[in-house]
C-alpha cells in the first residue's frame, strides 16, 4: 500500500522493485501491482518517507 499524502514522487520505489510492480498513478505518485508484488519489502525499506506498507 502506498500511503499518497505521504509519496513525494521521488522513485527511489520504482527503481529498487525486482520485480517491476511499482509504476506512477495519474496524480504522479506511486502505485503498486499487487499481482506482480512478490513482497519481498525492498520498497518499503527503500521509501526516505516511510509512504509504503506491505502486507503480508
Amino acid at each position: 500500500m502506498v500511503y499518497k499524502n505521504k509519496c513525494i514522487s521521488c522513485g527511489t520505489c520504482i527503481d529498487i522493485c525486482p520485480v517491476n510492480a511499482i509504476s506512477w498513478d495519474e496524480d504522479g505518485k506511486a502505485k503498486i501491482d499487487t499481482n506482480k508484488c512478490i513482497k519481498c519489502h525492498s520498497c518499503e525499506g527503500m521509501c526516505p518517507v516511510g509512504a509504503i506498507e506491505i502486507k503480508d
